[in-house]
């Protein structure tokens, strides 16, 4: 039986929950997640937790903040005056876009609503969490000699993640 190693193709079904239990993403019933493992394209928790695991195989992997997107950091948050923020978007959790004083475009979310300022935070939203993800092995690639399946290749659409390659969908208010 094939096991999850490096250089591999690998296609996981997913679901990812909070600490509350509480689903913020899921693949069941999509097309699987397909990354190259040992190339960084997922979190480094996630992916040390599917290291070694065989097609068809599933478990529950716990990633604490620090294996998946860090803890909050305070000098993320900043203050803005209100007349800043357009009124529709002053609600708790609402992504904005602005650009930084360097001239990079950044991507806020509303963290909290004073009198006379906006709290903006930049940290990612699932910073300082721990995400459980209930995982299965679906598909592994072994270089270009063979694909390995269940059944047939669940649709045309491949998908390559980055670190915040989870944020599809996610509604934070």
């Amino acid at each position: 039986m094939m096991k999850v190693s490096k250089g591999d193709i690998v296609s996981v079904e997913y679901t990812i929950r909070l600490d509350d239990d509480r689903v913020i993403e899921t693949t069941v019933g999509e097309a699987p997640l397909s990354y190259t493992h040992g190339q960084n394209e997922i979190l480094q928790g996630l992916e040390a937790g599917l290291d070694g695991m065989e097609r068809g195989a599933a478990k529950v992997i716990t990633v604490e903040p620090v294996d998946a997107y860090g803890e909050i950091h305070p000098e993320g948050f900043f203050e803005v005056q209100r007349e800043r923020v357009p009124a529709e978007a002053q609600r708790i959790g609402i992504k904005l876009e602005t650009t930084a004083p360097d001239g990079r475009v950044v991507f806020p979310y509303v963290a909290e609503i004073r009198p006379d300022v906006i709290v903006l935070d930049l940290n990612h939203p699932l910073a300082g969490r721990t995400l459980r993800f209930d995982v299965r092995v679906v598909d592994i690639l072994r270089g270009e000699r063979q694909l390995v399946t269940e059944g047939a290749r669940g649709s045309e659409k491949e998908t390559y993640p980055t670190r915040s390659g989870f944020m599809r969908a996610i509604d934070w208010t």
